[in-house]
């Protein structure tokens, strides 16, 4: 395997997690490296930027927000096997048509610069390719290149599965739960975190600080966690902060300073757990509040989360500000899980491991 390089390929650097598995390959040896298609949204850092213009115009957002709406209702009902699959309208077939074909040059001469033919496995992160009518993998796989499709977020929640990549892709991986319900064939991971220097809280504020940091509000529920904080206001002492679209320099400093947070509660994805804000949060000591499904804590082993749900969290919240030293051992209980689970050396082995069941390796 030390021998072996390895490419990502993803439309951004979705909250930082395909550059850390580059980061995560590299420390184990490996030949790594990113590659992303657009302009960040976000201050992660990136590898190979070809930062192609996403379209962000009013007629762009209308309709993003039009198919949302519609995909994100259909999964509060049942989800069959004709979701799976990305259904192109006859507008979006022209659109993508057009895109590849004033994109082609650009992207074929970031191919010959970084050399992106010669890697052994590449990794699409999203399931998506460099062109839409997915050429670039088509022709590494004619090469007996290996290919591994990851999603990170909503991309099969809301988009579905790309069927050219999955005919393609020797292994699917996902850091998502519930991605396990929608895709037949797909292997969880956890998702890599530099764990190098995380360290549990030793002391608290003297009045708490809990800090809520949406990226996006619909998603995390604040409007239903900003109504229960308006009542334990009425009754406790406590400090709340609210930040968004903040540099997330700034916001880590920030979380520094607090004593717990709320990642989501009631959001729109209902019991979807935790994601790159938690692990950053755990990373501090800080604990943190969110809620998940039944089946989703069942499969999460010795989870150190502190879970609510709207009706619950007022209770939970009043507990932990009159029995504040229960932070204390959440801190600990965070920072060895982490370590335990997300680490670099835990998910390298981990993805080792599939890697050789699927004859990648």
């Amino acid at each position: 395997m030390r021998n072996k390089s390895i490419l990502h390929i993803a439309p951004q650097n979705f909250a930082g997690m395909p550059m850390d598995f580059v980061l995560m390959h590299r420390k184990h040896g490996y030949k790594s490296n990113l590659i992303t298609l657009y302009k960040e949204s976000s201050d992660f850092e990136s590898d190979i930027k070809i930062n192609l213009k996403l379209p962000t115009g009013k007629i762009a957002n209308f309709y993003r927000s039009k198919k949302f709406i519609k995909k994100s209702s259909s999964l509060n009902n049942s989800i069959d096997i004709s979701f799976k699959y990305y259904k192109q309208n006859l507008f979006e077939k022209i659109f993508f048509t057009y895109r590849d074909w004033k994109n082609k040059k650009i992207i074929e001469e970031f191919i010959t610069k970084y050399k992106l033919e010669d890697f052994d496995i590449y990794h699409f992160d999203g399931g998506m390719d460099l062109f839409r009518d997915f050429r670039f993998a088509k022709n590494i796989k004619s090469k007996g290149k290996k290919i591994v499709s990851c999603y990170f977020g909503s991309d099969l929640r809301i988009r579905g599965i790309f069927k050219e990549m999955e005919e393609l892709s020797d292994l699917n991986l996902t850091v998502e739960f519930d991605h396990t319900k929608i895709h037949p064939n797909i292997n969880y991971i956890f998702f890599p975190f530099n764990c190098d220097n995380v360290q549990p809280k030793e002391k608290l504020n003297l009045n708490l600080k809990i800090i809520h940091s949406p990226t996006n509000r619909l998603f995390k529920g604040t409007e239903k966690i900003l109504k229960v904080i308006d009542k334990l206001k009425k009754n406790f002492k406590f400090e709340f902060i609210l930040i968004e679209n903040t540099p997330r320099n700034k916001l880590l400093e920030i979380k520094r300073e607090c004593d717990l947070a709320i990642d989501q509660i009631g959001g729109l994805f209902g019991g979807s757990g935790y994601g790159k804000n938690s692990i950053e949060n755990f990373s501090m000591g800080l604990p943190t509040i969110t809620e998940f499904t039944e089946d989703y804590l069942d499969f999460l082993p010795e989870n150190p989360f502190i879970t609510a749900n709207e009706n619950t969290l007022y209770d939970v919240i009043a507990n932990i500000i009159n029995n504040p030293e229960i932070l204390i051992e959440y801190s600990k209980k965070s920072v060895n899980w982490l370590k335990k689970y997300h680490s670099y050396e835990s998910v390298n082995q981990q993805l080792i491991s599939l890697y050789k069941k699927y004859n990648i390796l």
